[in-house]
């Protein structure tokens, strides 16, 4: 096991600090897709927990084929173009776990959650989280653990936002309304 990157990891699982937020909130039986699924992890886990009937989607082949070994149904697919192939109000949930900032078009990705489901569940690292801020303005450097043991230039995040931008755009932009929320600070060992 690693944590170079704030949270447990092995091939099979991995469990971050959110994931039991995000269980509380998907309701039991539900349909959930999961935008940006990565390997699998949190469907596994709310499939297991909650019988969610479930989808991920994922870039990358290696995270669909662990996902498959999990006996999760995934997919290959980019999440920030129009999903036509999924209709309208196909999910309860729409889940985009910490990816939303890795995306080129994260309002095409705010749109189609709204659009395929009823509830829209989004986890992202806060920019303006006050430890972030500190960094940047002492050390002269982007915050270590916002980019979750990356450097700047090797880690997937294409736009660094705050709760306050997040708040704005999915009230301004998309038309959402937020139904409840959480805030941690900063990655935390499970065991």
């Amino acid at each position: 096991m690693r944590d170079n990157r704030n949270y447990y990891w092995n091939e099979d699982v991995i469990t971050r600090p959110e994931y039991p937020y995000i269980e509380n909130w998907v309701t039991e039986g539900a349909g959930v897709i999961d935008l940006g699924c990565g390997n699998g992890s949190l469907l596994a886990l709310l499939k297991e927990k909650k019988r969610v009937s479930e989808l991920g989607i994922e870039i990358t082949e290696s995270g669909v084929a662990s996902c498959f070994k999990k006996g999760i149904n995934a997919r290959v697919g980019r999440i920030d173009i129009e999903l036509k192939d999924i209709p309208n109000d196909s999910f309860e949930f729409a889940i985009c776990n910490v990816t939303l900032q890795m995306v080129m078009y994260p309002e095409v990705t705010l749109k189609e959650m709204k659009r395929i489901s009823k509830y829209q569940i989004v986890s992202f690292p806060n920019f303006a989280y006050f430890p972030n801020r500190l960094e940047l303005l002492f050390k002269g450097r982007m915050p270590r653990r916002l980019l979750g043991g990356y450097d700047w230039y090797n880690t997937g995040h294409i736009h660094q936002f705050s709760i306050k931008d997040f708040k704005e755009t999915i009230t301004n932009l998309i038309g959402l309304k937020i139904k409840d929320y959480c805030y941690y600070g900063g990655m935390k060992k499970i065991t």
